[in-house]
This record gives C-alpha cells, structure tokens and sequence, in this order.
C-alpha cells in the first residue's frame, strides 16, 4: 500500500476546545486540557491559583503560565504560612528577582493577602470552605467572561477583609481556574467532565 492510500485511510481525531484557546500554543493547551477548570480542593493550590491570578491583573495569563514555576521557587512553593511572614529584606529580594512579576504592590499583596487568607482558614476551617459557602456547595455552569454573582460577592467581601488585587474579574476568572465555575465552552470536550 502506497503511504498517500495508508494515509488517507487513517482518520484523525481531534477533540473540539473552547474557542478562547490558541491550539497552536501547545503549554497554553496543555494548561487547558489537564488544569484549567478541574476541581482544586487543597488550599495551598488555592492560594497559588489566587495569587497568580492577582499578579495576572493587567497582564496576559499566558505571561504569568510561562513564569509560575519561577513564582513557585521564589514565593517559597505558595505556602501561605510562610508568605505571610515575609518581610522587606524579602520583599526587595523578589523585587531583583527577573524571573517574576516585578510589581511591588502585587508582591506586597501577596503578603498582606496570605495573612488574610490564613485568618480565613482558621474561622471557616478551609479557604475551600469559604469559597464554597458563595457557591452554594455546587459548580457553577457559567462559560461567561463577565463576572459572576459569586465571584462579585467573593470579591465584595475579600476587599471588606483587606485583601488587594480581588476584584470580581480576579476572582472570577479564578474561580473559573479552580473549578468552583465550569466555563468550559459547551462544545469543549471537558465541558461534561468538569
């Protein structure tokens, strides 16, 4: 059989994405296909995905994806516990550091946001359980780019509490991230798996 027969006899599959995505950017599509939407229930991974989404604000998620590990090394792995003791001698050193976002105010945010988060913790057992308590304990289906009800409630009141850089875009393009929202596109192949 000559290899234009073999060829044409083989039929691919593809798999239909959200239409947002830029299937020729393969760690955007892997970041789609494996961790986007997909239910996050520890809250270290929760104050990661927050407080990359407030570094976000502004900026392309696609900039923020290509630097997350070296916002992992240099924010100690997203340990609230431990960002929320930071000081300014740590503070100056992730200001040199060029493998991140370089923003002051984000950095200093995400101290002031881990000690808030930690307070959350420990009047509602998780920030999980926090989160949920504005969702009504189920996932959302909502593939809108406008914020939600209870990303604007969840936003309302993280501001009332202090937190920076949560406003209802943030947090609902993260609860979005997280899985508190299914925004996969109906079409999307994960879209009844979420």
């Amino acid at each position: 059989m000559s290899p234009d027969k073999r060829d044409s006899s083989v039929k691919s599959f593809e798999v239909t994405r959200c239409q947002w995505l830029n299937t020729a950017d393969q760690e955007y599509v892997e970041y789609h296909d494996k961790e986007w939407g997909k239910p996050i229930m520890n809250d270290d991974r929760l104050y990661e995905a927050l407080m990359l989404e407030c570094f976000q604000a502004g900026l392309s998620w696609k900039c923020i994806l290509r630097k997350r590990a070296a916002f992992r090394l240099a924010f100690d792995n997203w340990e609230a516990s431990t960002v929320a003791t930071y000081n300014a001698d740590k503070i100056n050193s992730l200001m040199e550091n060029p493998d991140i976002i370089r923003h002051r105010g984000k950095i200093v945010a995400a101290i002031i946001n881990a000690r808030i988060f930690l307070d959350i913790q420990s009047e509602y057992g998780s920030f999980e359980a926090y989160i949920r308590k504005f969702t009504g304990h189920i996932i959302i289906r909502d593939h809108q780019n406008t914020p939600s009800s209870a990303a604007r409630n969840i936003s309302k009141h993280l501001k009332k509490l202090g937190m920076k850089f949560t406003g209802p875009s943030t947090i609902h393009s993260f609860l979005q991230a997280t899985g508190f929202i299914n925004a996969h596109d109906p079409c999307c192949f994960l879209y009844s798996q979420c």
